[in-house]
């Protein structure tokens, strides 16, 4: 038996539209179901790469903590993208949403509580130092990093136009915004 050919090309960016960086936020929401994960980049497409099982491990069990702690008015979500401007986005690995939530992929930024970023070898740079300065211009209010081997948890506010740094842990996070909040690390470490 041999395997036929589907006939089906699997969409790619438009290399003449990434070399003008000129697609925008309505760009993404129009990609087809097929295509893969992006993000916005200054008007330049950039494909998410798929996370390793112990990424999507912390980030559900991150997830599902939020879930079941998290007050009245917070929904939490993954695999979601916020529009950070109009020729940005970003897709966090988890995100905790203001209510009401609609049944979208796609949010403002001005709908996010905490965005979190979950570290792999892979994202280092984007995570760390990038996607910081994107959430911030957006005026998201919190951002959480977290790094693997061993979880580390690190939590920022924002204040003015950047973050400060205001807890890290690897037994136990604490933090008063956006509630009262105490993460026992181990429940999101796989």
């Amino acid at each position: 038996m041999t395997a036929e050919p589907v006939g089906h090309v699997m969409w790619t960016p438009d290399p003449i539209r990434q070399r003008a960086a000129n697609y925008t936020v309505e760009d993404v929401l129009e990609l087809p179901d097929d295509a893969p994960r992006v993000e916005l980049s200054d008007g330049v497409m950039v494909v998410v790469p798929s996370p390793t099982i112990n990424h999507q491990n912390i980030g559900n069990l991150l997830w599902l903590w939020f879930r079941q702690h998290a007050p009245a008015g917070y929904q939490p979500g993954t695999a979601v993208g916020v529009a950070t401007g109009f020729k940005n986005s970003l897709e966090p690995d988890v995100v905790l949403l203001r209510e009401p939530v609609a049944n979208s992929h796609f949010f403002d930024a001005a709908q996010v509580a905490i965005a979190v970023e979950v570290v792999s070898p892979g994202t280092k740079k984007r995570d760390r130092l990038l996607k910081p300065v994107e959430y911030a211009a957006a005026g998201v209010p919190h951002l959480w990093r977290i790094e693997q081997d061993p979880v580390h948890v690190f939590a920022y506010d924002l204040v003015g136009s950047q973050y400060q740094l205001v807890a890290d842990s690897a037994d136990e996070l604490v933090l008063t915004a956006p509630f009262e909040i105490r993460l026992p690390i181990s429940d999101i470490t796989p």
